[in-house]
């Protein structure tokens, strides 16, 4: 397969409209439904879901972009910190998304994880859209030239991450709203931990590396982020008690 769509699907005077930005705005117009309709089962007040939005917005982008800019380019963002703020430039990290989500809304961790996973799969479009997070050269038959890089066949890493984290979504949604996963508190986003950065380390091994010091370390920068996450969600779902269980103090026995 040949990719060279243009990664710019618009242009709206001086804006212009990638296919990423479309990718990632319509993850947060979806998670919103999503959570919008977990307050009203829940009887939760709507008021609540406007505000959970916007900081999900603020710490996803902002730990995103830190996360990138420290994690993968400090020798160059460090050294010019206001180029932090040129977004247009580029540079994302879904590690420092990760944190940023983390520290946002510890209470709703849960909650989160359906539009978490939906949003993953909406970036992973944007990357192929976008024809970066390109995999290493391949014969297989599915492979996909990126003519915008080079003229080799590849792995298409981005449509297999975009393919898990979509199965992701569907697990998470069944447990969310069929089982009573949801009443152990912590467990539903410790699988959605384990699930999203257990398959990023894995599909590690099929991608090109994102920055050249990457190659003269025994795993790449994306895969040692993703361990601590990994080990942080089996805490998570090991140690998950009922919600009514966490709830109530415990009484002390009569003598």
């Amino acid at each position: 397969m040949i990719w060279n769509t243009n990664p710019e699907l618009f242009t709206l005077g001086m804006f212009h409209i990638h296919y990423y930005g479309l990718f990632f705005a319509t993850a947060f117009v979806i998670g919103y439904s999503i959570i919008r309709k977990i307050f009203i089962l829940e009887h939760t007040p709507i008021e609540r879901v406007d505000s959970l939005l916007w900081h999900t917005m603020a710490g996803t982008f902002i730990g995103a972009r830190l996360g990138h800019c420290l994690f993968y380019e400090p020798q160059i963002y460090l050294a010019d910190p206001i180029r932090i703020l040129k977004i247009w430039e580029g540079g994302l990290a879904s590690h420092g998304a990760a944190i940023g989500v983390i520290i946002s809304f510890l209470q709703l961790f849960d909650r989160m994880s359906l539009p978490i996973t939906i949003s993953c799969f909406m970036i992973r479009m944007g990357n192929f859209f976008n024809s970066e997070i390109i995999g290493k050269p391949t014969d297989l038959p599915w492979a996909v030239i990126f003519q915008r890089v080079d003229s080799q066949p590849r792995h298409p890493a981005q449509l297999y991450e975009a393919v898990t984290y979509l199965t992701l979504f569907t697990i998470v949604s069944y447990l969310f709203w069929k089982t009573d996963t949801k009443r152990r508190v912590g467990r539903l986003f410790g699988i959605t931990l384990v699930g999203i950065f257990l398959s990023r380390f894995l599909l590690e091994f099929v991608k090109e590396n994102q920055v050249q010091f990457e190659s003269q370390l025994p795993l790449n920068l994306g895969q040692m982020l993703s361990l601590p996450l990994i080990a942080f969600g089996v805490f998570l779902i090991v140690r998950a008690k009922p919600a009514l269980e966490q709830a109530q103090p415990k009484r002390k026995k009569n003598k």
